[in-house]
C-alpha cells in the first residue's frame, strides 16, 4: 500500500474505535474506498442551501402569470476583486445596487401589482424595505413579496422577488441586469492577471500596515485604501450586547490553523454548525477548507458546490467564513468588513428572522503575536447608525467560547492530508525546515499552535506527526 493509504486506514482504525458509533460502522465500512481516495469536500456560497444559478432575467408581463424562480433574488452572483472574494461571492442585493449608484433611496418609490392590488414601498439607505401600509420592514424584495403575495393569496409559494418589486415603475430585475452589464466587463478583465500576480505578491505593506481605530474612518472615501487595517470596538463600547452566543469546535480550530499555516498567500475557507433560534446559540462544528486558488475561477465554483452539498450530507448550514492574514494582524481590513457585511446579509436571505455570521481571520506568521500560537480573531459587523449611512460598518469582537473535542475526527485527518497533497508542489509552500525564530523552525511553530486546539484524547499526537513528517517530506 502507498505510504498515503497506509495512514488513512491507520487513521481509519484509530477513528472506528475511539469514535464512531456502532451503528455508523456499517455505512463507514460501505464507502471506504471512496473515503480513501483523494476526496474534494466542497464549500457553499453564502446563498443558503442551493448551489448558485445563473443570472436569469424575466421578460416584461403580468405579475398574474409571472414565472416563478427558484432561485430567488439570490441567484445572481456577484464577484468583486480582492480577498477572498472569488470563493465568497457576493449576491446582488439592493444595498449593492445602491452602493453603486443604480438606484437611490427614496419614499414609495417601490410597488407591487399583483391579482389587482398595488402594494408601496419606501427604498431605505441601508437597502431594506419599508411597507408603506404598515410600516414593516423587510429586508429584501423577496421577503416583502412574499408577504404582500401571501396577504391576497395565502397558497402562494415564494418567487423572485426582482420580477415582482418595482422601482419608479421599473422591474428591479432590469436594475439587475444593468449592473450586469455595467460592472461584468470589469470582472472578466481581471482573468488577465495570473496566478503569481494574485497569491504570491505580498500585500503592499503586509507587516507594516499600522490599524487604525474605527472613529477616525468617517464617511466612506473611494481614495482609501481598502486593505487599510481597523481595530475592533467591543459590543459595550457602542452601547450594545452581543446578540448571540458562539460555541466553536477544537477540531475547527485545528484544521482552519493547519490550512492558514501552509502557505505564505492569502486562503479562505467555511464554517458549518448550527444555529438555534431559541437560545440563540451558533456552534461552530466543521471547517471546510477551500484548496484553490483565488485566481481559479472555475475550480472555485466546483469547490464550493461539493463544499455545498457536504454541508448539506451532514445536516449542517453554512454559518460563516474564515480567511488568513498570512504575515499581518489578524484585524479586519475595510475590504474585510465590506465583505462580511455582505454575508451577513446574504446568510439571513429573504428571512426576516435573524441568523449570524461568524469572520473568522487567522494570522500565522505576523511577528507580533505572543509566542508560536496564531491569532485567531471572530468578529462581526454592526450595521452604521442609521443618521450616517454612509459610513462604514463597525467590526466589533466576538466573545466566543472554545469546546475542547474528545477526539479527532476521521473528517479532520483527511482533510489535512488533502491539504497536504494540494499544496505539494505549490511556490508558494512554507519551508518548514526554516527557523521562523532563533531556535524554532517553521515546524516546531505549527506544532506549538496546533497543540494549542488538541483534543482530549493525547493518542491524536501520533497520527499528527505522520502529517507532520509528509510536511517535511514536501521539499
Amino acid at each position: 500500500m502507498a505510504p498515503y493509504h497506509v495512514f488513512i486506514w491507520t487513521c481509519f482504525c484509530y477513528i472506528v474505535i475511539r469514535v464512531v458509533p456502532l451503528s455508523e460502522l456499517t455505512f463507514l465500512l460501505y464507502t471506504w474506498p471512496t473515503n480513501a481516495s483523494y476526496i474534494t469536500f466542497n464549500v457553499c456560497v453564502f446563498s443558503g442551501s442551493e448551489p448558485p444559478l445563473s443570472p436569469q432575467v424575466v421578460e416584461e408581463g403580468g405579475e398574474e402569470e409571472e414565472e416563478e424562480l427558484s432561485g430567488g433574488e439570490e441567484s445572481d452572483l456577484r464577484t468583486p476583486s480582492g480577498r477572498g472574494s472569488l470563493l465568497t461571492r457576493r449576491g446582488i442585493t439592493l444595498r449593492v445596487l445602491l452602493k453603486d449608484g443604480l438606484v437611490e433611496p427614496g419614499d414609495g418609490v417601490l410597488s407591487i401589482h399583483y391579482l389587482g392590488k398595488k402594494f408601496v414601498g419606501d427604498l431605505l439607505n441601508d437597502g431594506k424595505i419599508r411597507w408603506v401600509e404598515t410600516g414593516q420592514i423587510f429586508n429584501s424584495p423577496s421577503a416583502w413579496a412574499t408577504h404582500c403575495k401571501r396577504l391576497v393569496n395565502p397558497a402562494k409559494k415564494s418567487g423572485c422577488g426582482w420580477a415582482s418589486v418595482r422601482y419608479r415603475g421599473q422591474k428591479l430585475v432590469q436594475y439587475k441586469t444593468s449592473w450586469l452589464h455595467k460592472y461584468q466587463p470589469r470582472i472578466d478583465a481581471s482573468n488577465v492577471l495570473s496566478l503569481t500576480d494574485i497569491s504570491l505578491v505580498p500585500r503592499r505593506g503586509d507587516r507594516e500596515r499600522i490599524p487604525v481605530r474605527y472613529c477616525t474612518l468617517g464617511t466612506r472615501d473611494a481614495a482609501r485604501d481598502p486593505h487599510t487595517l481597523v481595530e475592533l470596538s467591543a459590543f459595550s463600547a457602542i452601547n450594545r450586547f452581543q446578540p448571540f452566543n458562539v460555541a466553536v469546535s477544537s477540531n475547527v480550530l485545528l484544521l482552519m490553523d493547519f490550512h492558514c499555516h501552509l502557505t505564505t498567500s492569502e486562503v479562505v475557507g467555511y464554517l458549518g454548525g448550527r444555529w438555534d433560534t431559541n437560545t440563540q446559540l451558533l456552534t461552530v462544528l466543521r471547517a471546510f477548507p477551500c484548496r484553490t486558488r483565488l485566481a481559479d475561477r472555475d475550480s472555485a465554483s466546483a469547490v464550493e458546490e461539493e463544499i455545498c452539498q457536504n454541508l448539506f450530507m451532514r445536516g449542517l448550514s453554512l454559518v460563516g467564513w474564515y480567511h488568513s492574514h498570512p504575515r499581518g494582524p489578524a484585524l479586519p481590513s475595510l475590504q474585510d468588513i465590506d465583505s462580511q457585511m455582505d454575508h451577513q446579509l446574504r446568510l439571513q436571505g429573504s428571512s426576516n428572522g435573524f441568523q449570524p455570521c461568524l469572520g473568522i481571520i487567522c494570522g500565522p506568521y505576523y511577528h507580533g503575536n505572543q509566542g508560536v500560537a496564531s491569532t485567531i480573531t471572530p468578529f462581526w459587523v454592526v450595521p452604521p447608525p442609521e443618521q450616517r449611512p454612509n459610513d462604514y460598518g463597525i467590526p466589533v469582537a466576538v466573545e466566543v467560547t472554545y469546546v475542547q473535542d474528545n477526539f479527532l475526527t476521521s473528517d479532520v485527518l483527511n482533510e489535512m492530508m488533502l491539504l497536504v497533497d494540494f499544496y505539494r508542489a505549490a511556490p508558494d509552500l512554507v519551508q518548514f525546515h526554516q527557523f521562523w525564530c532563533p531556535d524554532t523552525t517553521m515546524m516546531d511553530k505549527i506544532k506549538g499552535s496546533l497543540s494549542g486546539h488538541a483534543p482530549k484524547d493525547q493518542a491524536y499526537s501520533q497520527i499528527l506527526e505522520h502529517v507532520y513528517n509528509q510536511l517535511i517530506n514536501t521539499h
